[in-house]
């Protein structure tokens, strides 16, 4: 069962999320720093992309090694660094064996310590990007969502794709990078999740790792909101398919989570046994797949969706997941799709924390979201417990989710 550690590490208490493991030699440590996503990167499309970046720097080993030679210690005695980011949070993974453990937490405090940020490495990260960028644009999934939250999200950090485009990412400078690095990797915004076959004596030496760190300056995780009046836009392009994304605003309180993914589940996420499935595809043949979901976050909470159907049908595509958000909202669910979703959701809960790392994961979700650990099957027990009244006074209390604004992209004509 995982349990919440603390470091003291330069005057800050860092807190350590510890799932331990006897059933395989393995251990990983993940370094989680709030508020150094992409979100980071700012209103302003100019920096876009400089969080990724960063972090695709901290995958090129070190100073004294070089990138190549840094990559072959570690991987003759199997150890992995990878650093990424999301759009809150910047998180550098560890895992090896455990008996190369103090190997791996040398090589983890090299990467901290003297990061390989130099001229030669920052071209190569940027091209490497710049190709993304490139193959995005032929990706037409790719395109109409950053067309969506282009205009939903319009004047925030979340309009910008968080691998930024090719023009910031040409603007973007081996300086910019330091200094993200510099300001966003501290003590005060760490927090540490660890595992496998160690001990707490060998989670006490994660104290040496970090302790190369600043201490910093606590910050808070920004919080956007959609734009208030919804759009329908249209990029006209040469296509087999009309793609189709759609959001809406969801204001959902913490106490409301588990309510908005029951919610959710009927709505849209359940595959072949959710609304906007039926109604697109199994009634009417419009698209092979139609998806919503909620996603709830500390920097933003709206419901998504999307799916694909013939050029000539998106109107009517269109109309379908309006009326149906619009039945949503005036009708409920009815008590057989409530138990539906409770057996599923409730069935569900042994295949996620079925392994050590699935475990770790809920823990690390349990501990950023609320600060505390538990909540993942008390969510299970509410949601056991919520009657079909309460769910459908929930669904009534938040009309704002029928306020849709969607992107199309579609063959001219």
């Amino acid at each position: 069962m995982a349990k919440i550690l603390s470091l003291n590490v330069n005057g800050v208490s860092v807190p350590v999320v510890f799932e331990g493991s006897k059933s395989l030699p393995v251990a990983f440590i993940r370094l989680c720093w709030r508020g150094a996503g992409a979100n980071e990167d700012g209103a302003s499309a100019a920096k876009a992309g400089l969080a990724r970046l960063s972090a695709q720097m901290l995958n090129e080993g070190c100073l004294s090694l070089g990138s190549s030679l840094f990559a072959s210690e570690c991987e003759r005695k199997a150890v992995g660094i990878n650093a990424s980011v999301g759009r809150e949070k910047l998180v550098i993974e560890l895992d090896a064996l455990k008996e190369h453990y103090e190997f791996a937490l040398e090589k983890l405090r090299l990467v901290l310590s003297e990061s390989n940020l130099i001229q030669s490495e920052f071209d190569k990260c940027k091209a490497l990007s710049l190709g993304e960028i490139s193959n995005y644009d032929n990706d037409n999934d790719y395109v109409v969502r950053t067309a969506l939250f282009e205009q939903f999200f319009f004047g925030t950090a979340l309009a910008n794709p968080s691998i930024g485009t090719a023009a910031s990412l040409k603007n973007l400078s081996l300086d910019d990078v330091r200094g993200f690095l510099a300001s966003h990797l501290d003590l005060a915004n760490l927090y540490v999740v660890c595992g496998g076959d160690l001990s707490d004596n060998d989670v006490a030496k994660i104290a040496q790792v970090i302790e190369v760190l600043p201490v910093g300056q606590s910050r808070e995780v920004r919080r956007f909101s959609p734009v208030k009046v919804p759009f329908e836009s249209l990029s006209l392009k040469e296509s087999e398919q009309a793609y189709i994304n759609f959001a809406s605003a969801f204001n959902v309180q913490n106490e409301e989570r588990y309510k908005a993914r029951v919610a959710s589940f009927i709505l849209g996420e359940s595959g072949f046994g959710s609304r906007i499935m039926e109604e697109v595809r199994v009634k009417r043949g419009l698209a092979y797949s139609a998806y919503a979901k909620a996603v709830i976050g500390k920097s933003a909470s709206y419901m998504y969706g999307y799916l694909q159907t013939k050029n000539e049908s998106a109107k009517e595509a269109i109309a379908v997941v309006r009326d149906e958000f619009d039945k949503f909202i005036k009708h409920g669910v009815k008590q057989s799709e409530l138990s539906q979703a409770k057996k599923f959701l409730q069935g569900s809960l042994p295949l996620s924390l079925e392994t050590l790392f699935a475990r770790a994961n809920v823990a690390d979700s349990e501990f950023y979201e609320y600060g505390r650990l538990g909540e993942f099957l008390k969510e299970r027990e509410r949601i056991a417990a919520l009657s079909l009244d309460e769910l459908n006074e929930f669904i009534k209390s938040h009309s704002e989710i029928n306020e849709l604004s969607f992107a199309v992209l579609k063959n001219e004509g």
